[in-house]
């Protein structure tokens, strides 16, 4: 019979600590590899004369972008300050980017499944012409299209709230004192609308009930967002008080409506296969069950197929977000001052291209990241709870 310490498997052939052997070794080889990149990096930047220092980021920046979220003077200002404007800028056209493909995406998704002839159809050509063109190629397309606007003493009014001209598209713009204020209570309307639509679904799916009484409050909700939003923001109308002048209201450049126009439509059409894959995705007998409960085709839609195809639709999606910020650096094709155009200006202007690459990467790293944080948690939510 054999002892304990006989069968005791010798270390070089026991698969648990080869396995960890196995990954010491790799973070070792990776820690080497990049500590040997890092050490012949900055010999030679000592031998050019270059320090690797982020000490340039205090000097004055002196040089001008075409718009920015924040005040900037290019004679006062330095690079740090110039790049947290682009960084900005970037952060405007992704988080509106998101927002309007989304809409754009289920919305082209969800009508490709529509009992109308001329919206299926229409759908299904949006999506084979946008998804099949490159990229830089739609954005130009927008940017040669928005640069055939009139001038401003020429530009084309709409209902006398609404002014396209080559100086970009002017909209009303809320300048309510309260304007906080009124946000709040906004955001306070969405969320009981939100609890109120959640109490409603769920007593009709569990209940069998109507929910007729939550829809008549949902819609006393909704009308109340609408007064919110019409009266309480204090809209501000574009004013043209002479010839070839535009003030107040909301200016978007030419440069930020060809980006945010291209990127929108663009993602979008990825989305909407996304939505559509998602759709299909659910059992054919969750249709039918639904509407021998005499469902109609939008509760239908709403209450038992969109619910299920989210658990689809969302790990992708995160992907297509992702891919919307990283494709937001092809501003400088049109000229549009992102972080990306505003960084390529400071290392040419600096010399220090390796700090500034590595300011580069490590903002879109933290963005998408945090991107990807959020959508997780969005897809824990939707999951199956088994019990």
């Amino acid at each position: 019979m054999m002892t304990d310490q006989e069968q005791k498997i010798p270390l070089w052939r026991d698969d648990r600590f080869w396995r960890i052997a196995g990954q010491v070794i790799v973070v070792i080889g990776v820690i080497a590899f990049f500590g040997i990149l890092g050490s012949n990096l900055v010999r030679n930047l000592q031998q050019a004369g270059i320090g690797f220092s982020f000490e340039f980021l205090g000097n004055n920046a002196s040089f001008a972008i075409s718009e920015s979220v924040i005040p900037y003077n290019p004679s006062l200002d330095s690079y740090s300050r110039v790049l947290m404007a682009g960084l900005l800028n970037t952060l405007r056209i992704a988080i509106s980017g998101i927002i309007l493909t989304t809409i754009v995406g289920i919305f082209a998704g969800i009508a490709q499944f529509s009992d109308n002839w001329l919206l299926r159809k229409l759908s299904v050509i949006y999506i084979e012409i946008v998804r099949n063109t490159p990229l830089l190629l739609q954005l130009l397309f927008w940017y040669a299209m928005f640069l055939q606007l009139p001038s401003v003493e020429e530009k084309f009014d709409l209902a006398g709230i609404i002014f396209l001209s080559k100086r970009g598209i002017n909209l009303p713009f809320p300048a309510s004192p309260q304007i906080w204020l009124w946000l709040a209570a906004l955001v306070v309307t969405a969320i009981a609308a939100f609890f109120l639509w959640q109490w409603r679904t769920k007593i009709i799916v569990e209940q069998g009930q109507s929910g007729q009484p939550q829809l008549i409050t949902l819609w006393l909700t909704v009308i109340t967002a609408i007064l919110i939003i019409v009266f309480g923001f204090g809209w501000q109308a574009p004013q043209s008080p002479e010839p070839g002048t535009i003030e107040t209201g909301l200016r978007l450049s030419i440069e930020f409506t060809s980006l945010l126009m291209g990127l929108v439509f663009y993602t979008g059409a990825f989305i909407a296969e996304i939505v559509r894959a998602g759709i299909q995705s659910v059992p054919k007998g969750q249709w039918e069950a639904a509407r021998s409960l005499g469902l109609k085709s939008g509760l239908v839609m709403r209450l038992v197929v969109f619910p299920q195809a989210l658990r689809v639709i969302i790990p992708p999606l995160n992907s297509q977000y992702l891919n919307l910020v990283k494709n937001s650096s092809l501003a400088i094709a049109v000229a549009y001052p992102d972080l990306y155009n505003v960084a390529n200006t400071t290392f040419n202007q600096t010399g220090r291209v390796i700090q500034v690459i590595l300011i580069i990467m490590i903002t879109y790293l933290l963005l998408n990241l945090i991107i990807s944080l959020l959508m997780n948690l969005l897809n824990i939510s939707v999951q199956l709870k088994e019990r």
